[in-house]
């Protein structure tokens, strides 16, 4: 294999890695950061002091300040698989005479992506002002449960309304706090959840729209060389025919950067899809993801420690106003007049 080949190989996993951060980002005690912490603990030991304090400042600098480096590895896996797509995937599919529209679909999917990343990075999320304060606060009634009235973020030295959240990364109070992207390097809230939505959505489509052209092209490649009727000598001699496995390595050494980006896309749209449908899940009950998760670590609580004279409370998802209108607010959040009219 060549430099280029390994190369590939090595980003695809980094890559992949990185782009599981996803569905972590925006979470207080994840998985991921107790796992880090475990890690770091361990390693504390055999590490210099002076080289612990460099990983800290930046580890900290990466997940917990605003950076502009992993829009920067949304923009370079994007290349990567648009590039080898385009080079190779798309000369072979025209050569084998695939539809036109069909192999132009990843790239319209890709404007639109972009068109949505745009918006959902430069967009205002909800961004809880001295001057827009007393108007946010009158939108959500508090639940009493996950969201007390009175509570003062110490930071903004407001009181937060109901649904907000102080984002440690940009240093600001957000109006129907979701989380903070990194990959859009934005926060989400009520302003641009809509965006973040579909982008989320078309980057999904565009990872399967990819892997349905790549897998389809291997496919007709197998179909035409009728390799599948064939036979090969194993290592002993003998003669078998061909399999599964026999059909993938063979693949693999004939096309290594298509067979490597297949899998890679296909690892990403289960992820994103994924991802997908939760956010899907949370629109049409009216949840955020900061909402989900504190109601999570609220219902495995065995006491209440916000309402200590009350444990029979119960949790409940105040906000839900049926799915129609849930998916409706996504797209067009309520203002004070239309709260007041209902």
């Amino acid at each position: 294999m060549d430099f280029l080949t390994l190369f590939l190989i090595y980003l695809c996993f980094v890559l992949t890695a990185i782009a599981l951060l996803c569905i972590c980002t925006g979470r207080k005690e994840s998985c991921l950061a107790r796992s880090v912490n475990g890690a770091s603990q361990v390693l504390s030991f055999v590490i210099p002091t002076q080289l612990q304090r460099v990983t800290q400042k930046a580890l900290h600098r990466l997940f917990h300040t605003r950076s502009c480096l992993f829009v920067v590895l949304h923009v370079a896996l994007q290349a990567a698989v648009y590039g080898e797509y385009t080079w190779e995937v798309f000369v072979y599919c025209w050569e084998l005479q695939f539809h036109l529209l069909l192999l132009l679909l990843p790239y319209l999917l890709l404007a639109g992506n972009m068109g949505c990343f745009i918006l959902c990075s430069q967009a205002n999320p909800g961004i809880i002002t001295k001057s827009n304060h007393a108007s946010l606060v009158k939108i959500y009634a508090y639940d009493g449960v996950l969201f007390q009235k009175g509570i003062v973020c110490p930071t903004c030295n407001m009181e937060k309304p109901a649904r907000s959240k102080h984002c440690s990364f940009c240093s600001i109070c957000v109006h129907r706090f979701d989380h903070h992207c990194v990959w859009v390097n934005n926060c989400i809230g009520a302003f641009n959840a809509k965006y973040f939505f579909l982008y989320l959505f078309t980057l999904t489509a565009m990872a399967a729209t990819v892997a349905i052209i790549t897998a389809a092209f291997l496919i007709q490649v197998v179909l035409l060389s009728n390799m599948m009727h064939g036979s090969y000598i194993d290592d002993q001699g003998q003669e078998r025919a061909v399999e599964i496995l026999f059909l993938i390595q063979h693949l693999f050494l004939t096309f290594p950067r298509i067979v490597f980006m297949l899998g890679f896309v296909i690892l990403l749209t289960l992820v994103l899809g994924t991802y997908c449908c939760f956010n899907l899940y949370l629109a049409l009950t009216n949840q955020t993801s900061n909402e989900w998760y504190k109601s999570r670590r609220h219902g495995c609580s065995h006491h209440l420690a916000l309402q200590p004279h009350d444990r029979g409370v119960v949790y409940k998802n105040i906000y839900s106003k049926g799915v129609w209108m849930n998916l409706k607010e996504i797209f067009k959040p309520p203002t004070v007049l239309e709260r007041k009219k209902k």
